[in-house]
């Protein structure tokens, strides 16, 4: 029996601001360093031995999963992949969510966040949020990095990126990944054979930490959030 936690980022800057994040690299706020140490305490009240660290390339994932670790204690090494970051929110990037609900209504906001295929306009190439603009994506392949995504394209990397690399480790290792609401929806769509309709109804607490017990056929015998007070409905058990 083998462990998988997936944790999403602390509260970060643009969270707070209630604005449209995806490939922007903004810093975790107080409460979200709040949120990953505790995070990292109740994985450490499980006693278990965690033996590979994932995180996106992002600060707000990297930051939350530096902190987890400092709480463990010990020497841990991780590994950072663009292919777990958040989705791409296109032109919606670095717009507050509740103007652009009084904009376009809030039933048309909710199919941009929600839906399965549908992705908003493409960000322009010259807008200083384009992650060609960012530094951190210098060494990403250009043909690799989006202008947009729906939630169906943002899958579509991180499960190939899981099943390339993760997925034959956890047979025989307990695997953390450090991410964010929609790459772990991904994950949870995959894992928990949701169809199309249920993942839009999949919420990601910031912070709580999902841990997964797998068999060694890969199938989850059980999975539950640590932090009762804040989890979220899985639709599934």
């Amino acid at each position: 029996m083998s462990k998988l936690i997936l944790v999403r980022h602390g509260q970060s800057v643009w969270n707070l601001k209630n604005k449209f994040t995806g490939w922007v690299d903004v810093e975790l706020t107080k409460n979200g360093e709040l949120e990953a140490k505790k995070a990292g305490k109740l994985i450490k009240d499980l006693n278990i031995n965690i033996d590979l660290f994932y995180s996106s390339i992002q600060l707000r994932a990297q930051n939350t999963l530096k902190l987890i670790q400092e709480v463990l204690g010990g020497e841990r090494s991780s590994k950072s992949f663009w292919q777990l970051n958040e989705r791409h929110y296109g032109a919606l990037t670095g717009l507050n969510k509740d103007e652009m609900k009084a904009k376009l209504g809030e039933d048309k906001v909710h199919q941009f966040r929600r839906s399965w295929d549908l992705k908003p306009e493409p960000l322009e190439k010259k807008n200083p949020y384009h992650p060609i603009n960012i530094e951190i994506y210098k060494n990403v392949p250009k043909e690799s990095i989006p202008d947009t995504e729906s939630l169906k394209d943002t899958y579509e990397r991180v499960i190939k990126f899981y099943e390339n690399e993760i997925e034959q480790k956890i047979i025989d290792n307990n695997i953390l990944i450090s991410a964010h609401g929609n790459s772990i929806r991904a994950l949870c769509k995959h894992l928990f054979k949701l169809n199309n309709d249920q993942i839009t109804k999949l919420e990601i607490p910031t912070g709580n930490p999902l841990i997964l017990n797998l068999n060694n056929k890969k199938e989850i015998s059980e999975c539950k959030y640590l932090d009762q007070d804040r989890a979220k409905d899985l639709l599934i058990f």
